[in-house]
């Protein structure tokens, strides 16, 4: 055939003849389809038959006068040529030898699958060279679920008028391209039936970070299409890729979606959506099974096409199999990647400030403006100059006016959405999926929002400053003594691994635990034996979907840890054990039981004397098989576990006991167990604690008051706290030495370094292997620390 090319007949090189999708379709059908990838078959269009339609109808000169005084600024301008050129070719006329060749190739497809007409999508795949860089999402139409020859010739036609959509229009003008150098091509594949199962999106590459080593899956019931304009908020999977390919269990965090609502087949407009049930709201479209194989196919796409990627999914509801039906590189994080410069944002006072919304944030950044709330394209012309965009969700349609905004919030979506994606293109910051965005914002209200403070985009009542540091990174050179970071929110831990670091000196478990499980750990281990606790109606609501509340606690506990470890891994993570204190435990959910009031819980019942205690000896086991599954099932084995609170050598056997009871073996596979020093017995007696754990981390804050004796929560005697006191300093020099003379690691990962550059000089001075520092800190004490070895 003339103008008509099945998939094995196509490959990569062939992108000026069926474009992009089209080629890459072929090319992985020729080269994955051995490897047991399953890609559904079809053919694609030439561009010669595009040509030919332009040229059999006369069109083509009648095109480009339409497009003659085009502004693209001009929203009305834009959409009233748009119309025109795709009404002119609607009321073409398929050239005969075309709509033959495609009824036959259609006959022969519908035969391979032994059906007298099969389902197929209809797709369009633009052929300019340069186009499958651009990472811009949806140009043209696809339609679904097309099966008689009749619909096929229709839906053709239509995929070639959608060359000339707003938004394809819009783009191409913007970006230089000229629009009778781009030919289109139709692809036609048998459609997958994920309507009776599921489907989804996934990049090899993390879309917000930009990490390489993570795979990003999204999920939800049906057919695809809603996933990738955003109408569904989507379950969302994050894989670690450098262990995936050790062949562990390397799912580092689940989300689950509301996925409220599904696309289906139907007889009378192809497909149609319907509501989900609260069962499929409330468990996950795919399988942890589902996810690896996922990931795997992901990997293997990435190894072909040998850069990171944008594939699309489905499950087949009948032969229950997983099917790949389109990939393409992924573009803006690739780019970004290649830059020797970090940017950080940070907001400069939200103290009081008024939290309107909130949602999944999309990049890194800060804007501010007024809110301007659209409904339908037909109000794209009140849409001013640097607005904040409010919509319930959108699609390529709205490219015109989303260039224009200074931040973007949706009702819905996920992080692969629409909204998501041109956001990330075009370099401002978006919250998706808020839910409420449109009822809360009024028009023209003053409003920041922030995707700076990690997974979480917010959405502030006012314009609140913000501040941008820009920095050079390229030519920074590795320290001497090592420089950790302190990280609390794994959300922001792949953010935070981009900065120059050595690894992390103290990741918070408590944190994981008050943000992601919020009940109180033995409030857990009580409903795990069935046994009735206070609050657990509300426990119950947060776990969903699980069901069981041992599972709840390890899953979230290990994510949180699997996600600093990954970020920063190969490099070492030092994990704390929970270090909470009984009046932050009191205040947990179902915590009132479990907890005496105590007058001074800073030193009361807290780290190590908890993990021994009846009273908390099950919680603690808990944290231990977390901690085990992230090193084992995960494969993270860059993990050290850190000690808090240990009183006496005595109570370092306790426990070091128990988290080897754990199988979690002292010295096995790298395992190290240190202690934090934080009591001025730890130094005094640091002979005897060295003994028991593999080195000291110093914990600042605590050494200053038990050393000073001083409340550090009493604001009466707050001038007296100073870790730069001279009983301090020697506590700190005490540590040191005897660490070195043990050969035991010593590090520090309180407050001090980061407020004051004189204790960092100290401490290099006396020749601590780490210092750990609050990211925000980093750049400044690498330059006191770079100063001073370079003496």
């Amino acid at each position: 055939m003339k103008y008509i090319r099945f998939f094995n007949e196509l490959n990569i090189d062939d992108i000026s003849i069926v474009g992009g999708k089209n080629a890459s379709l072929g090319e992985m059908y020729q080269n994955l389809t051995p490897k047991g990838v399953n890609i559904p078959n079809g053919f694609a269009t030439t561009s010669d038959a595009y040509w030919l339609l332009l040229e059999e109808n006369g069109i083509k000169n009648k095109i480009a006068s339409i497009l003659s005084d085009l502004n693209i600024n001009d929203t009305n301008n834009l959409q009233e040529r748009g119309l025109k050129v795709r009404t002119l070719i609607l009321n073409s006329h398929l050239p005969k030898v075309l709509a033959d060749e495609l009824i036959e190739a259609y006959k022969t497809l519908s035969g391979e699958y032994k059906k007298n007409a099969v389902d197929v999508a209809v797709r369009s795949s633009g052929t300019a060279e340069d186009l499958p860089d651009a990472s811009f999402a949806g140009q043209q139409e696809t339609f679904l679920n097309v099966s008689t020859k009749e619909e096929l010739l229709e839906c053709v036609l239509k995929c070639f008028a959608s060359l000339f959509t707003d938004r394809a229009i819009s783009y191409r003008t913007s970006r230089g391209f000229d629009h009778f150098k781009v030919a289109l091509s139709v692809g036609v594949q048998k459609m997958v039936r994920s309507d009776i199962s599921s489907s989804g999106i996934m990049f090899s590459i993390d879309t917000e970070s930009g990490s390489e080593n993570l795979i990003l899956i999204n999920s939800i019931w049906g057919l695809g299409e809603n996933v990738v304009s955003g109408r569904v908020n989507a379950d969302e999977f994050f894989i670690f890729k450098p262990t995936l390919k050790e062949g562990k269990k390397a799912i580092i965090k689940r989300s689950l979606g509301s996925k409220k609502e599904k696309m289906l087949y139907d007889e009378k407009s192809r497909t149609i959506d319907i509501a989900t049930t609260k069962e499929e709201q409330n468990s996950f479209s795919i399988t942890d099974n589902e996810v690896i194989e996922l990931a795997k196919i992901a990997v293997i796409i990435e190894n072909l096409y040998n850069r990171p990627m944008d594939i699309e999914w489905a499950k087949d509801g009948d032969d229950g199999k997983l099917y790949i039906v389109q990939a393409r590189p992924e573009t803006v994080k690739n780019r970004e990647n290649k830059s020797m410069t970090s940017r950080r944002y940070s907001l400069d006072g939200i103290k009081d400030a008024k939290i309107l919304t909130s949602g999944r944030a999309i990049g890194d950044k800060i804007g501010s403006g007024k809110v301007s709330i659209i409904n339908k394209t037909s109000e794209f012309q009140r849409f001013n100059d640097g607005d904040i965009l409010v919509a319930d969700s959108t699609n390529p349609d709205w490219e015109p006016i989303m260039k224009k905004a200074s931040a973007v919030i949706t009702n819905r979506g996920s992080r692969t959405c629409h909204a998501a994606i041109v956001a990330r293109e075009i370099g401002v910051p978006a919250v998706v999926g808020c839910t409420n965005a449109t009822e809360v914002l009024r028009d023209r209200q003053k409003v920041t929002v922030s995707c700076a403070q990690g997974d979480e985009g917010y959405v502030y009542e006012g314009e609140i400053p913000f501040s941008v540091k820009t920095l050079d990174i390229k030519n920074l050179k590795p320290t001497k003594t090592k420089l950790y970071v302190n990280v609390g929110n794994p959300a922001e831990a792949f953010h935070f691994a981009k900065l120059p670091n050595d690894g992390v000196g103290l990741a918070r478990m408590e944190f994981i635990m008050s943000n992601s499980i919020k009940a109180h750990p033995m409030a857990l281990v009580a409903m795990h034996k069935n046994q009735k606790v206070k609050d657990e109606e509300e426990i119950h609501s947060l776990m969903t979907p699980c069901t069981d509340t041992k599972e709840f606690f390890l899953q979230k506990l290990s994510e949180g840890i699997g996600m600093i470890a990954a970020a920063f891994y190969p490099k070492p993570v030092i994990i704390r054990t929970s270090d909470f204190k009984s009046n932050e435990y009191r205040n947990m959910l179902g915590g009132l039981k479990y907890e005496a009031v105590e007058e001074n819980p800073m030193i009361g019942f807290r780290g190590a004397s908890r993990y021994y205690d009846e009273s908390y000896r099950e919680a603690f086991e808990w944290e231990c098989e977390a901690l085990k599954r992230v090193r084992d099932e995960m494969g993270l084995e860059n993990i050290k576990i850190m000690i808090p609170f240990v009183r006496t050598p005595e109570e370092g056997k306790k426990v070091i006991e128990i988290i080897n009871k754990k199988e979690l073996h002292q010295g096995e596979n790298g395992l190290e167990i240190y202690a934090m020093c934080e009591i001025p017995a730890n130094v005094i007696l640091a002979d005897k604690f060295l003994e028991v754990f593999d080195g000291y981390s110093i914990g600042s804050n605590d050494l200053t008051q038990l050393t000073l004796g001083v409340d550090r929560e009493s604001a009466k005697i707050s001038h007296i706290f100073d870790e730069r006191n001279e009983a301090v300093k020697r506590m700190l020099q005490m540590a040191i030495k005897a660490c070195k003379e043990r050969g035991k690691y010593i590090g520090i990962c309180g407050q001090a370094p980061s407020d004051y550059p004189e204790i960092t000089q100290f401490l290099v001075q006396e020749g601590i292997d780490s210092i750990s520092l609050n990211p925000d800190s980093l750049f400044k004490m690498r330059q006191v620390v770079t100063d001073l070895e370079n003496r």
